[in-house]
């Protein structure tokens, strides 16, 4: 039987869960709703509250619950609820196992794998909480996919022909913009662009500010320093924004909202949509600037893109649409549901992870370019902040790259490799992730040589490592969220705290994946047909990554010069015989040379 693997949408707002289900991708409802608030608290009683009790709890009780957790991915500081303190990951665990829950009942199976989405354009750090979260929640995430990617994957399973397309990720905290190429069954990104910061959580706060300073001038009181006034109004300005989505007018009544001189004071104004579209329009107009970041990256003009899809609740704002046709010239498509898009594709790629039938193959990208800082020469003069990327930005998944650089003085024994993202020549302009000392080099004059190599993998995780190359001394480490990365033994304690919380302090450990105890038990036959799986699913995705290679280089063949054509032809009918043999050791060994020679065409 082949893994149960679902897809999962963690969302700023709401958050879903699909899997395949009687040959079709599904989102999986409970109640009969698809759609779970990303909200967690604790009742006055101490009962832990996910989803929508935790929603409807927000407005009596802020105090007790927290919402919009995935802007704080990634971040070290911990949240209190109730009488207790968790970290971002923790939170968004929580949110994980209720829709894990929610999936093994629709399925009638355990469900210990899942394809999780982040936005594109969520840095290292966050990638790796999200997977941490993944771990306390009980879950072995196979893989971290773009959201853009996900919904592009959703909107193509059941469209032909080669189409450029746009797609507009504006969820409740983040905003993403990529563009993908769509050919036959490949669904490739040709680049990223966004900002993690901006979503309908910024357009509630415009509008609620908007609504409290009307109720302040007319007499109302300022509720600014009463938590469970301002839940109540930003409840009630998030209901109107909806409304306005869909009519010119929206009218907000909250009774009692607070009192002056011991008389109650009564919330009763209406809010045009105009008014709204003028509060927000400078942050709709500031998401043209990314999307035309990814035109440019990609090489592509307006009308060049042959669609244009709206994925994220936000998107249902009619200024959205207005400003992208006015840009592009292009009418935006909403087949599907924008706030089910991204999980449907997440159960797209879990589906064909689990050997299902669903024949899509990716290419993912890097929103990002990552490289270490040097001794140079920046603005002309020497520092050691110079900079320049090993990996660029946009750059097809997985990757390895590798640079030389030179020890500046006699008989230096030690290099601080301190790796940035970013694109400016000045390191301390880029964002920093992470640093570590290679040591014990050897005592030579200056210009002894250091190897460099980066590898970032399917989920847009980094791993560094510096060799001396005289030597073959190495050192190596996984910029994983560097300082925010959660341990083995912290990720244990939080599950076990987690579990209590669910109540299910004596469930067994066998539904975390990573145990070692378990991994290493000689007589385990599930984990034996476990690992035939893993080596099963590894083999098909090595297939599709090795199909979506191919697209990609008889799309270059007419940039390169004959030598490279007849190499690249060459590899192209080994990686074909490969595949119809089922050599997998022929097939590795070929992509990663034409992969080679498609990084030189690319760069040239």
């Amino acid at each position: 039987m082949s893994d149960v693997i679902v897809g999962i949408d963690l969302g700023t707002t709401n958050s879903e869960v699909a899997a395949l289900v009687d040959g079709k991708v599904q989102v999986l409802a409970a109640d009969g709703e698809q759609i779970m608030p990303s909200y967690v608290g604790l009742s006055p009683g101490g009962t832990l509250l996910v989803g929508t009790p935790a929603r409807n709890q927000y407005v009596l009780y802020p105090e007790q619950t927290i919402k919009s957790i995935k802007r704080l991915m990634g971040d070290n500081r911990r949240l209190t609820v109730g009488a207790q303190t968790y970290s971002p990951p923790e939170i968004s665990a929580m949110i994980l196992r209720a829709l894990k829950d929610r999936a093994e009942a629709a399925l009638g199976a355990p469900v210990r794998r899942a394809v999780i989405t982040v936005p594109a354009y969520f840095s290292d750090a966050q990638r790796q909480a999200t997977r941490d979260a993944g771990a306390i929640a009980g879950l072995d995430v196979v893989r971290v996919l773009n959201e853009p990617t996900a919904a592009a994957l959703a909107y193509g399973a059941d469209r032909q022909g080669e189409r450029t397309v746009l797609v507009y990720d504006l969820g409740g905290g983040t905003f993403d913009v990529s563009l993908v190429q769509v050919h036959g069954d490949v669904t490739e990104v040709l680049a990223s662009h966004g900002n993690n910061h901006l979503g309908g959580d910024d357009f509630d706060r415009l509008l609620l500010d908007h609504v409290l300073g009307r109720f302040m001038a007319t007499g109302g009181a300022d509720v600014r320093a009463d938590r469970r006034a301002m839940s109540r109004l930003l409840h009630a300005v998030e209901a109107a924004k909806k409304r306005l989505s869909f009519e010119p007018y929206a009218r907000i009544t909250e009774e009692h909202l607070a009192e002056r001189d011991g008389v109650p004071v009564h919330l009763d104004l209406e809010v045009s949509r105009s008014e709204y579209e003028q509060l927000t329009r400078h942050l709709i107009e500031g998401t043209l600037d990314s999307l035309h970041q990814a035109l440019s990256d990609a090489g592509k003009r307006p009308e060049q893109v042959d669609e244009i899809l709206l994925v994220g609740g936000a998107t249902r704002t009619p200024l959205v649409s207005a400003l992208l046709e006015e840009k592009t010239g292009r009418v935006p498509r909403q087949e599907l549901h924008p706030e089910l898009g991204v999980a449907l594709g997440a159960g797209v790629l879990a589906a064909r992870l689990s050997g299902h039938d669903v024949d899509r193959v990716l290419v993912d990208i890097s929103p990002y370019s990552f490289g270490p800082s040097y001794f140079g020469l920046l603005d002309g003069r020497p520092s050691e902040h110079c900079y320049r990327p090993i990996i660029s930005r946009n750059t097809p998944l997985p990757v390895s790259r590798t640079e030389s650089y030179f020890t500046m003085a006699d008989n230096q024994e030690a290099w601080q490799v301190c790796v940035y993202q970013g694109n400016d020549p000045n390191a301390l302009n880029n964002i920093p992730v992470g640093r570590f000392l290679i040591e014990g080099l050897s005592r030579v004059p200056a210009g002894n040589e250091i190897l460099c190599r980066m590898d970032l993998d399917l989920d847009g995780i980094l791993k560094v490592t510096a060799t001396e190359k005289g030597t073959g001394l190495a050192k190596h480490v996984a910029i994983e969220g560097a300082t925010t990365a959660l341990s083995e033994e912290e990720i244990a304690q939080a599950r076990r705290r987690m579990l209590a919380l669910f109540g299910d302090e004596d469930e067994e450990d066998l539904d975390h994946p990573d145990l070692e105890d378990d991994l290493e038990a000689p007589d385990a036959p599930a984990e034996t047909e476990n690992t035939e799986e893993r080596a099963g699913r590894d083999r098909r995705v090595a297939i599709s990554e090795a199909r979506a290679l191919l697209e990609r280089s008889r799309r270059l063949l007419d940039r390169m010069n004959a030598e490279d054509r007849e190499e690249a032809i060459a590899l192209h009918e080994g990686i074909e015989e490969s595949l119809r043999a089922g050599d997998h050791d022929r097939l590795g060994k070929a992509t990663a040379e034409l992969a080679e020679l498609l990084f030189y065409v690319e760069e040239g």
